[in-house]
């Protein structure tokens, strides 16, 4: 880890201005704030840019409460920077990240081939990059603040579902870790801060169309003007006893998404994904228990014999699935 944590260093030197790229959430929240605390008084300026909207609930809480520095990349002027870096994310993963040149990678997704960097770190069969950047921190001898070990403590509870999810034993040790350095009562209240109006018609809508069958609910929610609210609706029928596997899609801009879950034991999520709308032109992938296909509604609607059969369409493909 050493070894890395100097590769780490040597990518940035004291004249340069880092621009940290995120797909907002938990974990790449988390891992941004680390990343910038890594490189304190080692740039000239690091600032975090996220590349989607932040309308989740929890996650306005968790900006809020733990004062989190970071704007939209619409505030991003390019020429202001030298060294680009992305976390919790690959340059496939939004078309945002895609027109960078990334000097720094470091994420526990599935590796794409061909992404490029002057230092990439991808660990697959991590729960969490926020379990990753902790061990940067800790190799460095880097002790988090309050504040950023909130942050990471939190990430990592988020995005293993309390260690539902795959994670390692690096997971369980970089949370034992931040607990002593943690503030408990601001993670409470911002797991509690999952309801708004807007989200309660969301479920009200969720709950009157959900299908199940066997051990699958679906439920397609027609528009919707955020995906965070597909992501909140099936991880909500993951709680049904009878539910294993939970699909929530939706029209979002010109795509077609659909979030997966999977709570069995061989089932995989992410290769799900792949195989039942790959076909389809998707971008499409994840982890073993939660996934994402994303795909052009220029791809489906002919087939699916009008933007208004998209619900039947994605369903008989689950159908018939295996």
């Amino acid at each position: 880890m050493a070894e890395k944590v100097k590769r780490l260093q040597e990518v940035v030197n004291p004249e340069d201005s880092l621009a940290i790229l995120i797909n907002a959430d938990p974990d790449a929240m988390s891992a941004a704030m680390a990343l910038k605390r890594f490189f304190w008084r080692k740039a000239r300026k690091v600032k975090v840019f996220h590349v989607n909207a932040i309308q989740r609930p929890d996650n306005l809480a968790m900006v809020k409460l733990l004062k989190i520095d970071q704007r939209h990349i619409r505030r991003l002027k390019v020429s202001e920077f030298t060294r680009w870096a992305i976390v919790d994310s690959q340059p496939h993963h939004h078309e945002s990240f895609g027109t960078r040149n990334f000097d720094i990678i470091i994420d526990h997704h599935p590796h794409c081939e061909g992404c490029r960097a002057q230092f990439m770190d991808i660990r697959e069969t991590y729960g969490a990059t926020a379990t990753m950047m902790t061990e940067y921190l800790r190799a460095a001898k880097i002790q988090p603040s309050p504040r950023l070990a909130t942050a990471l403590f939190f990430g990592i509870k988020n995005d293993t579902a309390n260690f539902i999810r795959d994670s390692l034993p690096n997971d369980l040790n970089a949370f034992r870790y931040l607990y002593s350095f943690a503030n408990l009562n601001i993670v409470k209240k911002i797991e509690s801060s999952e309801m708004t109006k807007k989200i309660l018609s969301s479920y009200k809508q969720a709950l009157d169309s959900v299908v199940i069958t066997k051990n699958r609910a679906y439920v397609h929610m027609g528009a919707v003007k955020n995906p965070d609210t597909l992501v909140i609706i099936a991880d909500f029928f993951m709680r049904l006893a009878e539910v294993t596997w939970s699909f929530a899609s939706g029209v979002y801009q010109d795509k077609l998404i659909v979030i997966l879950r999977n709570a069995g034991f061989r089932a995989n999520a992410g290769k799900t994904a792949q195989r039942l709308f790959g076909p389809l032109g998707a971008s499409a992938g994840g982890h073993r228990s939660a996934a994402r296909a994303e795909i052009p509604l220029e791809n489906i609607v002919k087939e699916a014999k009008g933007i208004t059969q998209i619900e039947r369409f994605i369903l008989k493909i689950l159908k018939d699935s295996k």
